[in-house]
């Protein structure tokens, strides 16, 4: 599976007169995406200052309802422009295991049949969004604070899914001319061959073509969000169970949701503290308290993912950011290099447990649930896997000899990194703080916490500069646009298995094979676990949450409880292969192969899921802060 950002420079030097196309062309959409995230950061921030401040002393009660609104739509606009820019660069969410089986001459090729697969469908919602603009011309409609036509807000389906579709066609004239006509001419057919029950037959059931098509395109490496489209539009024709212009429709209306604008503003968040020199104080703090002790340097890589991950939300974010930093000193002191790749790795999934993080977001929005209670929840798991990674570490680096570094630490050098690392340390304060304060929603506290990491990195740090802080908005906009349009296509698949009633027939299934809870509840972990080595996180959580959700109360288990459930099972598949993306970025930054660092993270993975199946079968484990059962 390939999951990336713009790790690259989101912006090239400033061309001269005759370069001007090129370097239009190539930032065509980063300029609006710089502007459309710190737009809404600013909006989403002054919104929560007005209600808490300037309503507070004028003694007047109100809400600037503006922000909110003319945010979300800046928000969709920048999501769909951002899945051009990573269009152009094929950063996606996808299944790769047949792909890297494939030679090389086939890999290419196959590039084409994905790239036909993806402008079909952008097409389609390019076409059908015009429909709509047709139609809210015809018969106008104004939105409810600003008044303003809808019209403007929905040019966002032909705008941005028409640039897609010319990126698309950049991309496949170049596969072309790359593999040759030959190649080309065959993946061309191995594409037609697709259409052919869609063309050659007037009605099929539903569920064979949505689930056959969703399959068949996933193992062709169509990445996830657009297989989950295509398999929807191939259902809508060739069973008619929708009308074609739903899918336009349904794209603009499933994202216009404010809930889901944390996912970015909480990336942002990471990806601006990170760049802003956090890391580098966290890693100071933790190795000032555990350094000294045997595998000091991995009971500091342990804490700091700890720290990292109550800012980024993110386990790959987790590790890159620790692991560029901690790899390379434990392999310096005499550590394993393997083992210090694996327990980054491991550690890292941290970040999608400890709040605020993604998954939980996501999980919150499919299945109606708090996401702030869904946060809290994740606070014991993600201690209690850290704790047992730290116990780990301690002893199979004691076994070893791995002495952390000799020097002399003290409640004043202790005291003196925590000062340097308050800045840092105050994020999770204002997150958590915020929300059950009741001062601030989820997206409100992710977007102070934006706006607090890009003033902390520019102006206290000022490790950022307006450069890298152009990268930071861009990398922030394509990693979250690349979430958002997931959730929309899965919004698509998931409203055709609820009008075929999929989950209720799921559900009634696994109930009458049993109704043993604990047996339920086991099965299903043996699903997510085998789920997470083959699919990322939140593709599973999307595809999956209204499958098993049913079969869980059905037993008696809360949806807050499962959720938790999830998230851990899932994050544990960052750290399984095939597509452990964890694994992906530690065997980068450690240069060691994926395999060894498989191996080498068995014990750690044995552990993990021991903590899962405690707070699987034990719900006053994860719900302790909040109470006990729930």
């Amino acid at each position: 599976m390939d999951q990336t950002g713009a790790s690259d420079a989101a912006f090239g030097k400033m061309p001269s007169s005759r370069g001007w196309t090129g370097w239009l062309d190539n930032n065509f959409e980063k300029i609006f995406l710089v502007a459309g995230l710190l737009s809404i950061i600013f909006f989403i921030t002054f919104q929560t200052v007005y209600r808490y401040l300037v309503t507070y002393f004028s003694g007047s009660v109100g809400a600037a309802v503006w922000t909110e609104e003319l945010s979300r739509y800046i928000f969709i606009y920048i999501s769909y422009l951002a899945l051009s820019v990573a269009v152009k660069k094929r950063s996606s969410i996808r299944v790769d295991i047949l792909y890297d089986r494939l030679p090389k001459r086939c890999q290419d090729a196959s590039w084409i049949v994905v790239e036909i697969c993806f402008l079909t469908l952008t097409l389609t919602v390019c076409c059908m969004g015009w429909t709509q603009i047709e139609r809210l011309l015809k018969y106008p409609q104004h939105t409810t604070a600003l008044g303003i036509p809808y019209i403007i807000p929905y040019l966002v389906l032909p705008l941005g899914f028409g640039l897609m579709s010319l990126r698309l066609l950049q991309g496949l004239y170049a596969q072309v001319r790359l593999c040759g006509i030959k190649d080309s001419l065959a993946a061309v057919a191995c594409t037609a061959l697709l259409a052919i029950p869609m063309v050659v037959t007037d009605y099929i059931e539903p569920l064979p073509v949505l689930f056959g098509y969703f399959a068949v395109l996933c193992l062709l490496g169509v990445p996830i969000a657009i297989s989950l489209g295509l398999s929807t539009l191939a259902t809508v024709i060739c069973a008619d169970t929708l009308p074609i212009e739903y899918l336009a429709q349904t794209s603009f209306t499933s994202i216009d949701n404010f809930p889901i604008m944390a996912i970015p503003f909480f990336i942002a968040a990471g990806v601006f503290m990170g760049a802003g020199g956090l890391s580098h104080r966290l890693l100071s703090l933790a190795d000032e308290m555990l350094g000294g002790l045997y595998g000091g340097m991995a009971l500091t890589t342990v804490a700091t993912c700890m720290f990292f991950g109550a800012i980024s939300g993110s386990g790959p974010a987790t590790v890159a950011a620790i692991g560029s930093l901690t790899i390379p000193a434990m392999i310096e002191r005499g550590y394993d290099k393997l083992f210090a790749g694996a327990l980054v790795a491991a550690a890292g999934a941290l970040g999608v447990m400890i709040p605020p993080s993604n998954p939980f977001v996501v999980y919150g929005v499919s299945a109606q649930v708090s996401i702030g209670d869904l946060f809290i929840g994740g606070i014991m798991p993600g201690l209690l896997i850290g704790f047992v990674l730290m116990v780990y570490s301690f002893f199979y680096s004691r076994a070893r000899n791995w002495r952390g570094e000799k020097r002399h630490r003290s409640a004043a050098t202790v005291g003196r990194a925590m000062w340097n690392a308050k800045w840092a340390l105050m994020v999770p304060v204002i997150v958590l703080g915020g929300i059950y304060g009741g001062f601030m929603t989820p997206t409100e506290a992710a977007a102070v916490a934006a706006f607090y990491g890009l003033v902390v990195g520019l102006f206290v740090y000022r490790e950022l500069n307006l450069r890298s802080m152009l990268n930071c908005c861009v990398e922030s906009c394509e990693t979250s646009a690349i979430i958002i349009v997931l959730m929309a296509m899965a919004t698509l698949f998931g409203n055709i298995m609820t009008i075929e009633d999929v989950p209720g027939s799921i559900a009634r299934a696994i109930l009458g094979f049993t109704s043993s809870k604990f047996a339920v509840l086991l099965l299903i972990n043996i699903l997510l676990l085998i789920v997470g080595v083959f699919m990322e996180a939140l593709a599973a959580i999307v595809i999956l949450t209204p499958i098993l959700l049913p079969v869980v109360v059905g037993v008696g288990v809360s949806p807050l409880h499962f959720g938790i459930i999830m998230v851990v099972n899932l994050a544990i598949g960052f750290v399984t292969p095939p597509v452990g993306v964890n694994l992906f970025v530690a065997s980068g930054v450690s240069h060691a192969k994926i395999e060894d660092l498989a191996r080498t993270a068995l014990p750690m993975i044995g552990l993990m899921i021991l903590v899962l199946l405690l707070i699987t079968y034990v719900p006053e484990v994860p719900l302790f802060f909040l109470g006990g059962a729930k």
